[in-house]
């Protein structure tokens, strides 16, 4: 029996829907029951021609927009040259050219090198890898509300059960968990810095510690901000005891907080190891590792690599993001950004005491929503985070045609990671639906 061909099915977001359901899996999660069928800049149109606005970036991977012209021109040259070689068998320049010009933007006054995976999971299980092999110690210190990944080992750094780790254990061993400092939420820096020694005094001691991995501001845990009094004092802690410091930038990197990596905001600490994904290739998939010299060259040869790992495709893109973030000027467009959504949001919590909070390190913004407008955790239950409105704002922003994403260890807070490249008037018009949804709801 012939079957009829796919393109033959009617193609509307439901009708795809039901497709989707009957051939993946459950576990295979989505936020909103749409399939697109193009896309530009921050815009996108579905399967049955309706248009949004995307201030969700493909969860922080378009920075620089859907199809920026300079990434496609990179990506179709190098198509017609090869597309892989595997750069463990037969090695290629883009590769090369990417190491050095993330070497020379990484913060830190020491010799540098980097290599490629192709996701961030791959990035921070390859920065484990390396930090073990150069300390030959086994323990890693994460935080509370971190994520770092869906493999193993990131799962095991994810300070998240539900729903990353829900079902997958046991996992790797030796991994521990500090509280990440958040004034909101009653956590000061000497809070955690206090839960590390305990660490130390309860679990494992500081001499069997290879690394303290963190996100200079937290992703999927709420876009809670590290101080820089806190990567200051992580950074003698490290030193005093011989531990290494990474910094996960998988979804803070490649310009988002208006600097290219965030931890540039640290006050002149500089991390061992930095982990790249998402936005560094502006839509391909690759991943960065880059770190100081000697550290990363503790590996044995062969050790480290992967098959499709640095693919030239994405290297070419990479170079492309590097290239138009220079010339487009886009770490002064992603602070611009960043300030006139700050500004937006705030005149939409004046008139609604559901929102909390307002916060953002450059183009990284989120709001915190809680019942009653009680943000401040006193006498037990009067601490409110509000998941449903959360909810209830993101599902009406879609149906008015603005594509937003929720997180937070909570669940009430609304991200915005809107491409560094979307016009003032397009901001405007997303951030006046947001309002629209707020008016309708809060």
């Amino acid at each position: 029996m012939q079957r009829e061909p796919a393109t033959h099915v009617l193609h509307t977001n439901a009708a795809l829907m039901a497709r989707r359901r009957a051939a993946l899996p459950a576990g295979l999660g989505q936020a909103h029951e749409i399939f697109v069928d193009r896309a530009e800049n921050a815009e996108v149109w579905d399967v049955e021609g309706k248009r949004y606005i995307d201030f969700a970036g493909g969860i922080a991977v378009l920075n620089t927009g859907h199809r920026h012209p300079r990434l496609v021109a990179a990506i179709e040259a190098q198509l017609g040259r090869f597309t892989h070689t595997c750069f463990q068998v037969l090695a290629y320049e883009p590769y090369v050219e990417l190491a050095e010009r993330l070497n020379a933007l990484a913060p830190g006054d020491f010799a540098k090198k980097s290599f490629f995976m192709t996701t961030g999971a791959e990035a921070v299980e390859n920065a484990i890898k390396v930090a073990r092999a150069y300390t030959k110690r086994s323990a890693v210190i994460a935080f509370g509300g971190g994520f770092h990944g869906r493999t193993m080992m990131g799962m095991a750094l994810t300070g998240k059960v539900a729903p990353y780790k829900i079902g997958f254990g046991p996992f790797p061993a030796e991994v521990y968990h500090a509280k990440f400092p958040c004034a909101l939420h009653g956590v000061s820096v000497d809070d955690s810095i206090a839960s590390i020694e305990a660490l130390f005094k309860y679990d494992v001691e500081a001499a069997r510690v290879a690394a303290i991995i963190l996100e200079p501001v937290q992703g999927e845990g709420g876009f809670y901000i590290a101080p820089p009094e806190f990567a200051k004092r992580l950074r003698a802690l490290c030193d005093q005891h011989g531990i290494l410091l990474i910094a996960d930038e998988v979804q803070t990197g490649a310009g988002r907080t208006g600097t290219w990596l965030a931890c540039e905001q640290w006050g002149g600490v500089a991390p061992d190891i930095i982990t790249m994904a998402k936005s560094m290739a502006g839509g391909m998939p690759l991943s960065a590792i880059i770190g100081r010299a000697e550290v990363m060259d503790a590996p044995a040869p062969g050790g480290l690599g992967g098959t499709y790992a640095g693919n030239p495709l994405a290297c070419a893109s990479a170079l492309a993001v590097l290239d138009a973030f220079e010339q487009d000027h886009l770490l002064e467009r992603s602070r611009a950004v960043g300030q006139r959504l700050v500004a937006g949001l705030q005149a939409i919590a004046a008139k609604h005491k559901a929102i909390g909070d307002v916060r953002a390190l450059g183009a990284m913004v989120a709001i915190e929503l809680f019942k009653n407008g009680d943000v401040h955790r006193a006498e037990g239950d009067r601490h409110q985070p509000d998941a449903d409105l959360t909810n209830a704002v993101v599902k009406a922003a879609a149906q008015r045609g603005l594509i937003l994403l929720s997180c937070g260890t909570h669940g009430n807070v609304i991200r915005v990671l809107v491409p560094l490249t979307a016009s003032d008037a397009l901001l405007d018009e997303g951030m006046a639906i947001m309002a629209d949804c707020f008016a309708a709801l809060a």
